[in-house]
């Protein structure tokens, strides 16, 4: 893989940790955590939702879904 792709990957990843470790989150917190711009973050966010790992509850914030997840290295 391009190591754009293995970085996105990696994010996504850690989008994902962030939000399930620490329950409902909002945008803006994902933003400030990870240092990117909300569109990255939204892009981030669209990936998850559309794999079923996340749901918005209220517009802007995002909680982990009960979809069983194998994460590896």
């Amino acid at each position: 893989m391009k190591n754009s792709t293995d970085r996105m990957l990696t994010r996504i990843k850690s989008v994902y940790m962030f939000i399930h470790e620490n329950g409902t989150v909002s945008t803006q917190e994902l933003v400030d955590e990870f240092g990117t711009t909300p569109r990255t973050i939204q892009r981030d966010l669209n990936v998850l939702a559309y794999n079923g790992l996340v749901k918005s509850p209220r517009r802007g914030k995002w909680t982990t879904t009960n979809k069983k997840v194998k994460l590896s290295s």
